[in-house]
């Protein structure tokens, strides 16, 4: 793994108490970034994780708020920003599906109104509030913004066929941020695969074991997998901008 020095540098990394979140928490503040964490507010998890980055003698604040809401993502956002005293990083990795069990495309009568309203709000428009939110710090820094996308929004079957679609929305909404923001600020994107994380979606053991029979690489990710990732492009990667890199160990092919 490649070591980073980032003392003096800040993150925000939206669902950090969990999963991919926290494992990208918890890197960058090894590598001596501060990081916030965002949480939703009610969930215990948050203030958790703030303490186990701490105890591991990093640096972290908590950031409670919810990116589905259009106020409440702004004002965490900014609340985020003044106590760090600026943003180098932007992870949007805030994300749900919206449901427990995989519904198959062909079960369109699952897909109701309010699933689609609850994917959008968090899945997509969250990216939107947070990174418009976070540019003006961004573009002051020279920083970059990292979105969690997945194989759903390229082409592969993911949790539903809504969020698949708002995982598409996010690659799209990438490439757009990065030629929103440039020169100033880098955007890029992940498209992880199959990760062992808290989920919402119950995969039974049966699928987990083909997740990792068709990936080449015949494991299937670890949030730290991802978490790597993240951080490259977020302080490494210096002309790559407006970028989807998928993370699936060889999955998808």
């Amino acid at each position: 793994m490649i070591r980073y020095d980032l003392t003096g540098k800040t993150a925000l990394v939206t669902g950090g108490a969990s999963g991919i979140g926290f494992a990208t928490a918890k890197m960058l503040a090894g590598f001596g970034a501060t990081v916030a964490v965002n949480f939703l507010t009610d969930d215990p998890r948050g203030p958790e994780a703030v303490d186990r980055v701490v105890a591991g003698g990093g640096k972290a604040v908590l950031a409670p708020g919810d990116v589905s809401d259009a106020i409440d993502a702004v004002r965490m956002v900014e609340q985020a920003v003044a106590e760090l005293g600026g943003l180098n990083l932007l992870v949007n990795n805030a994300g749900t599906p919206g449901t427990r069990h995989r519904i198959a495309p062909q079960d369109l009568d699952l897909i109701t109104e309010d699933l689609w309203s609850v994917l959008l709000q968090t899945n997509l428009l969250g990216v939107f509030r947070c990174a418009k939110a976070a540019s003006p710090a961004l573009k002051k820094a020279g920083g970059a913004i990292v979105n969690t996308a997945s194989i759903a929004g390229l082409g592969r079957a993911g949790s539903s066929l809504a969020y698949g679609a708002t995982k598409a929305g996010v690659v799209s909404l990438t490439q757009n941020l990065a030629r929103a923001l440039a020169p100033e600020v880098r955007v890029n994107a992940i498209a992880p695969g199959a990760v062992d994380s808290s989920w919402m979606v119950e995969w039974s053991n049966e699928e987990r074991q083909q997740s990792i029979e068709r990936a080449l690489l015949k494991r299937r990710c670890q949030p730290d997998d991802l978490a790597e990732v993240i951080v490259f492009l977020g302080f490494g990667a210096a002309m790559v901008t407006g970028q989807t890199v998928t993370v699936d160990g060889g999955l998808t092919l």
